[in-house]
C-alpha cells in the first residue's frame, strides 16, 4: 500500500508540472488527468454568493465563517461589490432555486456545497449562458464542465486506514471504521479509501458503522459496536470521531491507533488520552479557497478543472497547544482554517468574530 500512495503521490507531483501554466499551481493543485477552464476576463468589482445547504453542524457554520473572513479581508474586499451567503437545507431544489435566482440577478460567481451532485447539468448550461461562473466544492458535482475544489477524499482515508496500520506493524484482528452519511459521494470515496489499505491486511475483521459525520451518533453507534463485537486493535473515524472515542472510554475500551477528524476537541482528548494515530481534516476552509477560485477565474486565469488541496493533518506526537489545537476554543472548532499554500490561514480569532448566520 505504501508503494500505492508513493505511486499517486508522485502522480499528483507529475500532474502539476504537467499544469504549471495553470494559475498559481501550488494552490490550485491539480488532480491526475484533469484538463483545464478558464474564461474571459471581466472588470472588478464582482458579485459573489455561496450557496450553502445544509447548515446544522459546526463544520458547515466554520465553512460559512471561512467564506466571510475571506470576503472582510482588505484584498479581497477591493475586488468585492456584493457578497451574500444563503443556506437552504438539504433540498435540492431550493438550492438550484437558489443558484438560478443569483444567476438571474446578475452575480458574476457562484460557490455551493452541492446538496445532490447529480442534479445540477441545467443550473450549468443557465450559468454558462448568462456568463456566470460556477466553482462547487467539498461535495462536489458528477461533471467536468466547472471548476471544482476538493480534497482528495480517497486519500484522507487511506492516510487514516495507513497511519493506524503502521502503527500496528500492518497487523490486526478486528478494526472498527465509523462512516459518515450514507449516499454521500464524500463518504463513498473516503471508505474506499479506508479500504484500498484495510482490505489487504490479512486476516482483518472490518466492522463498519454509520456515524452521519456527527458525534451523538457515532457516540451510539460505536457503544453499540463495543457490546457488539468487543475490543478493536484500531480505528478510523471519517468524522464525529470525539463520540467515538468517548463511547471507548466509557465502556472502558484500551488505548488503540485511531484515525480521527480535525475538530479541536477530537485533538485535546488525543493529547489528554495520548492516543496514537493521526488527525485529519476535511477544512471547512476550503469555502474560501473556492472563493479565490471564482475571483482567479473571473479575472481570466486558467485552473485545473478538479483541485485537490493538501490535506490538513497533524500526527498525535505533534500535537501542540495553541498551534495545532486550541484548550481555550469549543471543542467544536475544526482546527482546518486555511492553506498555507493559498493564503495565511485564519485565525481563530478571525473567524469566530464571523456571524454563522445567512448575509
Amino acid at each position: 500500500m505504501k508503494n500505492l500512495l508513493l505511486s499517486s503521490a508522485i502522480a499528483i507531483a507529475s500532474t502539476s508540472v504537467a499544469y504549471a501554466n495553470t494559475y498559481r499551481p501550488e494552490c490550485f493543485v491539480p488532480a491526475p488527468g484533469t484538463s483545464t477552464i478558464s474564461y474571459d476576463a471581466k472588470e472588478k468589482p464582482y458579485r459573489l454568493a455561496f450557496v450553502n445547504g445544509f447548515a446544522g453542524n459546526d463544520w458547515r457554520i466554520q465553512a460559512i465563517q471561512s467564506a466571510k473572513a475571506w470576503a472582510k479581508r482588505p484584498e479581497n474586499a477591493d475586488m468585492i461589490e456584493e457578497f451574500t451567503v444563503v443556506s437552504v437545507g438539504n433540498d435540492s431544489a431550493a438550492q438550484i432555486a437558489a443558484i438560478d435566482n443569483f444567476i438571474a440577478a446578475g452575480y458574476d460567481a457562484i460557490t455551493f456545497i452541492a446538496v445532490n451532485p447529480t442534479a445540477f447539468e441545467p443550473v450549468i448550461r443557465r450559468a454558462e449562458r448568462a456568463g456566470t461562473v460556477l466553482v462547487p466544492f467539498d461535495n462536489v458535482l458528477d461533471t467536468d464542465k466547472v471548476v471544482q475544489i476538493n480534497e482528495s477524499q480517497m486519500a484522507l482515508g487511506a492516510l487514516k486506514a495507513q497511519t493506524v496500520m503502521d502503527i500496528l506493524g500492518g497487523e490486526a484482528g478486528r478494526v472498527l471504521m465509523v462512516n459518515g452519511l450514507p449516499g454521500n459521494a464524500t463518504d463513498r470515496d473516503r471508505r474506499l479509501g479506508m479500504m484500498s489499505v484495510l482490505e489487504d491486511v490479512d486476516g482483518l475483521e472490518i466492522v463498519e458503522v454509520v456515524g452521519n459525520w456527527d458525534t451523538g451518533t457515532s457516540q451510539k453507534v460505536v457503544a453499540d459496536a463495543l457490546a457488539t463485537h468487543g475490543e478493536f486493535d484500531a480505528v478510523v473515524s471519517q468524522h464525529g470521531s470525539a463520540g467515538t472515542i468517548n463511547a471507548m472510554q466509557a465502556a472502558g475500551h484500551p488505548i488503540v491507533p485511531m484515525g480521527v477528524d480535525g475538530e479541536n476537541g477530537v485533538r485535546m482528548l488525543m493529547e489528554e488520552l495520548d492516543i496514537p494515530g493521526v488527525s485529519a481534516s476535511q477544512a471547512p476552509a476550503m469555502s474560501a479557497i473556492a472563493l479565490e477560485a471564482a475571483v482567479a477565474l473571473l479575472q481570466g486565469n486558467e485552473l485545473p478543472q478538479t483541485v485537490f488541496l493538501p490535506i490538513p493533518q497533524v500526527n498525535a506526537d505533534a500535537l501542540a497547544a495553541d498551534v495545532n489545537y486550541f484548550p481555550d476554543l469549543p471543542k467544536s472548532f475544526n482546527t482546518g482554517t486555511g492553506f498555507v499554500e493559498c493564503f495565511e490561514p485564519f485565525s481563530p480569532e478571525e473567524l469566530l468574530g464571523q456571524s454563522p448566520d445567512n448575509t
